[in-house]
């Protein structure tokens, strides 16, 4: 028997491997994977929005200047106090602002960074503390760029401004179509501050909070400052008043902890959970195509004569498996090759991402949840194949199994990175024809042993049960060429017991 299965085996794992599509299919997800990052790169879109301050006085617009160029550069000194922080670079000078983690950065602070060279300064600091395998640091972009203001609209008169700002900030509807457009102008009126005259604000889109906040904080405290120095305060003294904040400690996880680690471990997991599902994808045509094509050209009952239907469905339940595990494995070592060929910022994120395979029980959870999961589907796309006698009908089995397979992985991939719909996922997890996909899928962010054996044992009571139905339903229907079955004769076959 034993002998007959292997024979049967061979011969469909040869099959599959041999047809163009399989070598296709197996080439696209790294082609993907390589080509996904060159693109994302090459249709990014630029992030720097434009800005145009027309100010009558000249001097709000420099305060807002100042503003917006003192948030970039407090968003600088936090990303590279993050930097330092995961790659271990405080050591190079413990005393400096980027070496502090505990406190949000406030002006003072910011000014203080800048005078001390900024950047390029910290950097250089740094650069003793580096090793071959310290990635470069990668500075946030500017938000925004303040544009000089044209002549004609710093002269023109508040009612003629809209017809001066058109063409820039539509440049494809009213000016020249090659030209950036201008995402936001900014009008302070004249005596800004005393007079009660709006300021007056023109954007190409819906604005953001991220200008229109350092916009009205900017104006507020000019407000202020006027209604402080009208009471008889100094100027200075109203300043310092109207910019007073509060200093505040911030505790929060290194960088690669907390929540995002846990993201990180997830990757591997939710990976394998996604290769399972599109291995299964991709092969169930395969599977189908080649028993309807034995059901439709006689060879299977040439094939019956030799062997029994057990074999036959044994067999090629072995060389499907076999399939789906040569398609993983050249996928990974696609993966891992990527990995080592990669340093710095790769490599310490594929150094936390694979810590979940440090463990040999993780390893072997996901190695039989994985098996699991193939034979579990794999059974039911060779009972499909037993009943059509042509790929249309199989098609019209295929695709309702596989929607049903695959609908609920999107809310569980969303749900484990989210850390959200946990009562869900927990109930997937607990559903057998779900539970090799959603345990997968959360063993990065922490199962319960109980949980893992517990829903293992179910699915395996159900893999069981599984075969011995759906194998009576392949028996049946070999040789049954011409008959659909509804769900009532399925249930039958499902009943009948071998001769």
């Amino acid at each position: 028997m034993t002998h007959n299965i292997l024979l049967v085996a061979m011969r469909e794992f040869r099959q599959i491997t041999g047809m163009r599509s399989f070598w296709l299919t197996l080439l696209i997800l790294p082609l993907a994977l390589a080509v996904g990052p060159i693109a994302s790169r090459l249709t990014q879109s630029e992030k720097t929005q434009r800005v145009m301050l027309i100010d009558a006085d000249g001097r709000a617009a420099a305060a807002i200047r100042t503003r917006l160029d003192t948030d970039h550069q407090r968003r600088v000194l936090t990303a590279l106090s993050r930097y330092a922080q995961r790659y271990g670079l405080d050591r190079a000078d413990p005393g400096a602002l980027w070496a502090q983690h505990d406190r949000l950065f406030g002006d003072a602070d910011v000014a203080t960074f800048a005078k001390a060279g900024g950047l390029p300064a910290a950097l250089a600091a740094m650069r003793p503390a580096t090793t071959s395998e310290t990635p470069k640091f990668d500075a946030p972009e500017a938000d925004f760029v303040v544009l000089p203001t044209p002549p004609a609209i710093a002269r023109a008169a508040p009612g003629a401004l809209d017809a001066q700002l058109k063409p820039l900030l539509q440049p494809g509807e009213f000016g020249d179509k090659t030209a950036k457009p201008l995402d936001y102008a900014v009008y302070i009126p004249r005596g800004f501050g005393v007079q009660t005259a709006d300021v007056r604000l023109w954007s190409s889109e819906q604005p953001g909070a991220n200008f229109v906040q350092p916009l009205q904080t900017v104006l507020t405290q000019d407000l202020r400052t006027a209604y402080l120095e009208s009471t008889g305060l100094a100027r200075d003294q109203a300043r310092t008043a109207t910019s007073l904040v509060p200093a505040i400690a911030v505790s929060t996880p290194a960088p690669g902890g907390g929540r995002e680690r846990m993201l990180v471990r997830s990757v591997v997991p939710l990976l394998s959970a996604y290769i399972l599902l599109m291995s299964l994808l991709l092969s169930g045509n395969w599977i189908l195509q080649g028993l309807v094509e034995e059901r439709s050209n006689k060879l299977i009952e040439t094939v019956l004569a030799c062997i029994s239907p057990d074999e036959l469905l044994y067999g090629k339940l072995a060389g499907t498996v076999a399939v789906g595990l040569t398609m993983v494995l050249v996928w990974g070592l696609c993966a891992t090759g990527a990995a080592v060929a990669t340093q710095g910022a790769v490599g310490a994120f594929l150094h936390v991402a694979l810590a979940p395979l440090a463990s040999p029980w993780i390893i072997l959870v996901m190695l039989y949840f994985f098996l699991a999961g193939y034979l579990m589907v794999s059974m039911i796309l060779l009972a499909i194949g037993a009943m059509s006698d042509s790929m249309r009908d199989a098609q019209s089995y295929l695709t309702p199994v596989l929607l049903v397979i695959a609908m609920p992985f999107t809310v569980v991939a969303q749900g484990v990175l989210s850390n959200s719909g946990a009562t869900a996922i927990k109930i997937l997890t607990w559903i057998p024809i779900y539970t090799p996909f959603t345990m997968l899928a959360r063993l990065g962010s922490g199962v319960s042993t109980m949980e893992i054996v517990g829903s293992g044992v179910l699915l395996a009571v159900f893999i069981g049960i599984e075969f011995v139905l759906l194998a009576r339903v392949f028996r049946a229907s070999l040789l049954n060429a011409g008959q659909k079955p509804n769900l009532a004769a399925l249930a039958r076959l499902m009943q009948r017991t071998p001769a």
